[in-house]
């Protein structure tokens, strides 16, 4: 049986990678790309953002301990980070959430990162390991398979288009950004909890 905190993690890194929100856009920069081209990129910029995201969950403890910033602060700075860009999600921007591209073909900017591994992501998984550093492996397993499936879908993501439209895949993101947003208040308000109840 699949431990619920499992699930918790991979629901919890899709809807902050995001990948049906991301098809639109991706499809928009890679529309100039060979077919056979197009895939192999999208294969290297998830693999990218994968990898990206691996060493913040591994080493993002330390990172914190050398900067001097406590859990507590990540907590907040995060679910702010998650809120604006969730708001972006629900209220759809046509320059996707997080601003314009350059046209070409793209190389790790901003497909990579920030599309896929962006900041609500990198503080996703960095709070996932300082919180509980014993389920490393859990949480290296629910990134693993939330990539997985991120990487399909974008592989997908013309005939995905084609086939349920531009509305219904804005409509899927701002679903996934509604649920985004929920998520993002429940870590900033536990953030805020953990900071009052430090000072009593």
């Amino acid at each position: 049986m699949i431990p619920n905190e499992f699930v918790s993690a991979f629901i919890l890194l899709a809807l902050v990678v995001d990948p049906f929100g991301n098809v639109p856009l991706v499809n928009a920069m890679l529309a100039e790309v060979a077919p056979a081209r197009r895939r192999r990129v999208i294969v290297r910029e998830c693999l990218v953002a994968f990898a990206t995201l691996a060493l913040f969950m591994l080493f993002g403890r330390k990172l914190l301990e050398v900067m001097h910033l406590s859990e507590t602060s990540l907590s907040i700075a995060g679910g702010v980070i998650l809120f604006m860009i969730a708001i972006r999600m629900v209220f759809a921007h046509p320059e996707g959430a997080f601003g314009p591209h350059e046209a070409g073909e793209p190389f790790i900017v901003p497909l990579a990162i920030p599309l896929i591994a962006g900041p609500s992501a990198l503080a996703a998984v960095m709070l996932m390991a300082t919180r509980d550093p014993a389920r490393l492996g859990m949480w290296m397993a629910a990134l693993t398979a939330a990539m997985a499936m991120t990487t399909l879908v974008l592989l997908a993501g013309d005939r995905l288009q084609r086939r349920l439209g531009d509305r219904a895949m804005q409509a899927i993101g701002r679903l996934m950004g509604l649920i985004l947003t929920a998520l993002a208040v429940e870590m900033l308000l536990g953030g805020i909890k953990v900071f009052v109840g430090s000072l009593k």
